[in-house]
């Protein structure tokens, strides 16, 4: 019998490994069934808050982009790891307004960049109303004078033998409002253009997350980046191809409803109201002609007469955001883990139970939200004069006589063209 030199027998140490085995791998199930339980509630409540409509969306946005800026932000602690304990306590003491500091830079920051799309999206409702004209007309300067006075009180806050700390967690915020926060303005600009700018992109990184593990765990044998040894070439290629499959067709079967593909004009509207607009050209369905000789091989193949195939414009766009999310945006994954690496931790929180940190799951959106949002102001948004927009321009650009002449000229034309002015 062999006996180690702790006295325990090869039998009992067979033992204990057995059961340590046994506690891992309940602990796997434990966790894979947490991760699975969480998966549903976030996508049931995704789902329930799009139906309920656009302002719910985007206050889902905001929770999102809050907790992921708590998170990366909190990171900063492992940052300054050559300070002692007893340092770190001095250096809280003396500064006490560093944390107080950083959430103004966020507060700010936010209301600057939601004001400007409530400038923009809604000038015919903010340009209406006479106690709003000042802020709105004033308020990217109000907007500065708010950051002045966050940075006039981080420059008072300095304290000599802290200056490294300080500035670094300067630095550190800034560039975390830059990465979460306006990525997240982003992302709620896409909302206001069209839900489906939104809930499709979205989808679209979420399907090919799936795919790209179910196919790595399939057939996957090929490392594909250091940072995520998880990842294989074979699970990227994979989810590449099954996601434009699944663009097709899940954008196909969104951009049917108003609803969806709609610019918002009313926050108060849901998936139960009736939505109407002039659709973006994009969604109007259109007929490719076939080559004569495939054309006559469709047709005999399928037993009936086919010259054209159905097609809108929407589906190549559809083709190109599943590529970026295919080829890109895996890539905003591989950037936080690396990030996770270098902190030597394995997930930015413990949010969503299962799941990690909010930032282990919106890491890719941030990225896929710019891109969706830069894309389609440069090439399918339509650029047509508005009421808001004429608005503006009578607001901030004429004095109140001018106003009322405008006014009584307009009236007198509308008579003209015999309507009835109340």
């Amino acid at each position: 019998m062999l006996i180690s030199h702790d006295g325990t027998t090869a039998t009992e140490v067979q033992h204990q490994q057995d059961a340590t085995a046994d506690v891992e791998k309940l602990k796997k199930r434990q966790n894979a069934l947490t991760r699975t339980i969480w998966t549903l509630i976030m996508i049931g409540g995704f789902i329930g808050l799009l139906l309920m409509g656009h302002v719910y969306m985007m206050i889902l946005v905001m929770v999102c982009q809050t907790v992921a800026y708590r998170e990366v932000t909190a990171l900063f602690g492992l940052a300054t790891t050559e300070l002692s304990t007893q340092d770190k306590q001095s250096l809280k003491d003396k500064d006490p307004w560093s944390k107080t500091l950083n959430w103004y830079f966020f507060a700010v920051t936010n209301y600057f960049l939601y004001g400007e799309s409530i400038i923009y999206y809604f000038k015919h409702v903010v340009f209406a109303d006479p106690q709003l004209v000042p802020f709105i007309t004033n308020h990217r300067m109000i907007s500065f004078t708010l950051y002045v006075i966050g940075f006039m009180g981080f420059v008072m806050s300095l304290k000599k033998g802290f200056l490294k700390q300080q500035f670094g967690l300067f630095c550190w915020v800034h560039m975390t409002l830059l990465m979460i926060v306006v990525s997240s303005h982003f992302v709620v600009n896409n909302i206001l253009e069209g839900l489906i700018w939104f809930w499709v992109p979205a989808s679209l990184v979420i399907c090919n997350d799936v795919f790209a593990y179910i196919w790595g765990i399939t057939i996957g044998r090929t490392p594909l980046i250091q940072l995520s040894p998880k990842k294989t070439v074979e699970g990227f290629v994979g989810a590449f191809f099954s996601t434009l499959v699944f663009a097709l067709f899940w954008g196909t079967l969104f951009m049917r409803f108003n609803y969806m593909i709609c610019p918002v004009h009313d926050l108060g509207i849901s998936a139960w109201n009736s939505t109407q607009c002039k659709p973006n050209p994009v969604f109007v369905w259109r007929e490719l002609p076939l080559w004569h000789p495939f054309a006559i091989f469709m047709s005999t193949l399928l037993g009936r007469t086919i010259t054209a195939i159905p097609y809108a414009p929407y589906h190549l766009h559809l083709l190109l955001m599943a590529c970026f999310a295919s080829l890109v945006a895996p890539f905003g994954g591989f950037f936080a883990s690396g990030f996770k690496r270098a902190f030597k931790i394995k997930d930015f929180g413990h949010s969503i139970p299962g799941h990690g940190g909010m930032t282990d799951r919106m890491d890719c959106q941030f990225l896929m939200g710019v891109f969706t949002y830069v894309y389609y102001s440069s090439l399918i948004r339509e650029h047509h004069v508005t009421v808001g927009t004429i608005l503006q321009t009578i607001v901030s650009g004429l004095t109140v006589d001018e106003q009322i002449e405008l006014v009584a000229d307009l009236h007198r034309y509308l008579e003209t063209q015999g309507i009835v002015v109340p």
